[in-house]
């Protein structure tokens, strides 16, 4: 009943501090949401490597881990709710691209501190080790804090030091714009630039009737339109995102809740953990490249994610093809391609949420979607757990005055094959329906670049009318 109870209310804990962490990251953040999602979400993937180093530092022992996760979340939510409540004026549009360049910094810093906290770990023998790894790693996560400062220095140095050779700047673009773009264009003429046509859904099966039909049936016109609750689960392209994650980085969560039977039944050790997490880590952190390649290579993101849902089913025909005890090639092969997958589609769902459904209505919207997760757990979940007792055999003895004495043991690739061609195939479902969503917005997904670029076409639909 403690175990019960623990699990439980970690779950809605979990829950609630995610929702809260992305709602502030969406409202203070309002040109950069994407970065700061996807940032946020990476430190996601070290967490458990660094609570392990403390635990370690302190004593190793299962109660100290324990401890520290009922203490230092509680303190750091403390300490982060004074600058919560206390928040500055919003940042005007002019500032996003600064913003741009210390998110990138920021990044750099987060890949720093998974490559130390995920790869030197597991060199720590001893306490003593473990101490001094651990003040490397707080200075790693205290460097953030520094950038603040910077950037308030370098805002008073612009405006004190640099003011007149700005605005002398700002003057040649004005009288330029004026010149370049002309001011009796209508606006008749920018909304037929627009107006999608049959060549958005795409000249593969242009002569389809059916194609055309599924593409441009209740499919979304506009970016970062809100979506109620009601109107949200009407929504077909809804459905088609949820089923994409649903057989897809659901997946690889369960992926990695198995992970440990896994090994053991392959016979591998613990290091298969620790790769998963490295891998879902960077995984994360890939997830900002469409963010700060935008400019250079436009591709949406729900294109990102159907790529990123590639290697999926590779990795899990793999397991089922060549998997065996002993050789260990494929397993970790396979658990690094669905680590970094599933850790790319964590972070970029995100994103892609606020993105097609409204970022006012994010709240609610992603715990909908997130839906699948316990609800896929619980499918796959019990696919693994069938044909694993179905193979296993029994080890002890059963007495009935006794409590436990017996338990189903499986070694060997028969334990998990049928169930990674299962995946395999989930998966391979999975990516289809992500082709299917990118073929139906990438048209939603230009218009919103042109918005952007310095072609003045219509953004909202008060501009389409």
């Amino acid at each position: 009943m403690q175990v019960f109870m623990l699990c439980l209310l970690a779950g809605l804990s979990i829950c609630w501090f995610n929702t809260v962490c992305f709602v502030l990251c969406i409202r203070n953040f309002s040109a950069t949401r994407c970065l700061a999602l996807s940032l946020t979400v990476s430190f996601n993937g070290v967490s458990a490597a660094l609570y392990t180093l403390v635990a370690k530092a302190i004593n190793g022992s299962p109660s100290s881990y324990l401890l520290l996760n009922a203490l230092l979340p509680l303190l750091t939510s403390l300490a982060a709710l004074i600058p919560i409540l206390r928040q500055p004026p919003l940042p005007s549009p002019s500032s996003s691209r600064r913003d741009v360049h210390i998110f990138f910094l920021l990044n750099v810093i987060a890949f720093l501190t998974g490559v130390y906290l995920l790869f030197l770990n597991p060199a720590a023998p001893n306490a003593a080790t473990s101490r001094l790894l651990l003040a490397g790693a707080l200075i790693l996560l205290a460097l953030p804090l520094a950038i603040p400062g910077i950037v308030v220095a370098r805002d008073w140095a612009l405006h004190n030091i640099y003011s007149s050779q700005l605005e002398d700047a700002e003057d040649q673009y004005d009288i330029q714009k004026e010149l370049i773009i002309p001011g009796d264009g209508g606006l008749e003429n920018r909304v037929l630039e627009i107006i999608p046509d049959d060549n958005d859904y795409g000249s593969l099966c242009c002569c389809s009737s059916w194609y055309n039909e599924l593409m441009a049936k209740d499919r979304l016109v506009l970016l970062g339109e809100e979506h109620g609750a009601k109107s949200l689960i009407h929504r077909l392209d809804f459905w088609i995102y949820y089923m994409s994650y649903f057989c897809g980085g659901t997946l690889g969560l369960v992926y990695s809740n198995n992970l440990g039977q896994i090994a053991q039944s392959l016979g591998r050790t613990s290091m298969l953990v620790n790769l998963y997490s490295s891998c879902s880590f960077f995984g994360r952190l890939l997830s900002a490249a469409p963010d700060f390649l935008g400019r250079r290579f436009n591709f949406a993101r729900t294109g990102w994610l159907a790529a990123a849902l590639v290697p999926m089913p590779l990795a899990f025909f793999l397991l089922a093809a060549y998997a065996e005890p002993g050789d260990g090639h494929a397993l970790l092969v396979g658990t690094a391609l669905v680590g970094l997958s599933s850790g790319f589609i964590f972070a970029g769902a995100v994103s892609a949420t606020s993105e097609l459904f409204g970022p006012e209505s994010f709240g609610v919207n992603h715990n909908i979607v997130i839906t699948n997760i316990p609800l896929g757990s619980q499918l796959y979940g019990l696919l693994a757990a069938l044909v694993y007792d179905a193979n296993g055999r029994v080890v002890g003895s059963w007495h009935m005055t006794q409590a436990v004495a017996a338990m189903l043991v499986c070694m060997g690739r028969r334990c998990y094959s049928k169930t990674f061609l299962a995946w395999g195939a989930i998966s391979t479902f999975g990516l289809a329906f992500a082709i299917l969503l990118y073929l139906r917005t990438r048209a939603a997904y230009n218009r919103a670049a042109r918005c952007v670029g310095r072609r003045p076409v219509p953004c909202n639909r008060e501009d389409l009318r």
